[in-house]
């Protein structure tokens, strides 16, 4: 059973970078061009706003960073410590749940 888990987390771990790949590339490049432009943050939230795009389009990368972090720190702390078993894996969901909630945060303040 550990093993299937393991498999799982290897597979989901691949697909959220493959995920965040492109997010973080509209992101930087957005973020570019936006300050390259000579726009502010009051300016940039706005347009922001307007949008039902950027709002699902952050919610997308929310969920994937948080994903993709609580499962690469599991496996960091996993081989660098000897914590192993149900508690690590609780303190990896904790720490996930952590980030989607702060990231929903940050994105529902944009809406």
């Amino acid at each position: 059973m550990r093993g299937r888990l393991e498999l799982w987390l290897f597979v989901v771990q691949r697909a959220s970078a493959l995920v965040l790949v492109p997010l973080i590339l509209v992101h930087l490049a957005t973020m570019i061009y936006a300050i390259q432009g000579g726009l502010s943050a009051a300016e940039i939230t706005a347009r922001v706003q307007g949008s039902p795009v950027w709002p699902a389009f952050y919610r997308l990368l929310v969920v994937a960073a948080g994903v993709h972090g609580a499962i690469g720190l599991r496996t960091i702390v996993g081989e660098m410590t000897p914590w192993r078993g149900r508690s690590l894996d609780a303190a990896a969901l904790a720490f996930a749940v952590a980030c989607l909630g702060f990231g929903f945060r940050a994105v529902g303040a944009l809406t």
